[in-house]
């Protein structure tokens, strides 16, 4: 049984006035403190109430339990990663695949990196809470902004650029976020952007509409 499946996960109510959207940002940060020092499994209301400087009730007036508010904290990260994809192949419509590929996995590891210490307490956290909803947006998001800045492509055209953004974003939220946190570290990371650069980049040059066939 998935944690919390039986208990609400909608926040309560939206922060309006500034004042309240800095005391919900103070929760998200202690949110993501407490994940980082403690772990999800010790997370509770009250120690991110006080490490966010608030009271119970107040945090409360926003997420009615703990599980409620670790899915706003991951609901959080997938929107930073789907905006930050989205800004990227905004910014490169009409590059070559190459540029394209290079930009995509950019993107995507430099917000992953932001957040690196957290991520993989927020991925154990989606093991336990059904964020099926979440992940799909995210991936729809992305979808459409890799098969709209494909289509521009202008060294190539490409055989399916619908098919081709599903598989690539397939990719980058399905088997990256295993790949990365045994790579992210300051080190390591450029090494990981060039390797992951190359694979998307020899993916899209295999599916010009010029390219031999790949034998079976």
């Amino acid at each position: 049984m998935r944690m919390g499946s039986s208990l609400p996960l909608n926040p309560r109510k939206s922060p309006r006035q500034s004042r309240s959207v800095a005391t919900v940002n103070a929760i998200f940060e202690a949110t993501l403190q407490v994940l980082r020092g403690d772990g999800p499994a010790r997370l509770n209301t009250t120690r991110v109430a006080r490490r966010a400087g608030v009271s119970v009730g107040t945090l409360y007036q926003y997420f009615p339990n703990k599980q409620a508010l670790l899915f706003a904290a991951l609901e959080r990260h997938l929107a930073m990663l789907a905006d930050a994809i989205e800004k990227a192949c905004d910014e490169n419509r009409s590059a070559t695949v190459e540029a394209m590929a290079a930009a995509v996995v950019k993107a995507y590891l430099q917000t992953r990196m932001v957040q690196a210490e957290v991520t993989p307490a927020l991925y154990l956290v989606a093991r336990e809470i059904d964020v099926r909803q979440l992940a799909e947006q995210a991936t729809q998001c992305s979808e459409k902004a890799i098969e709209a800045m494909l289509s521009t492509a202008i060294d190539d055209r490409l055989i399916d650029p619908h098919v081709i953004a599903q598989t690539l974003t397939a990719a980058i939220y399905g088997t990256v976020p295993a790949f990365c946190p045994r790579v992210l570290s300051l080190a390591n990371s450029r090494e990981a952007e060039r390797q992951l650069t190359v694979m998307f980049s020899a993916y899209l040059l295999a599916q010009r509409g010029d390219a031999p066939p790949v034998l079976p």
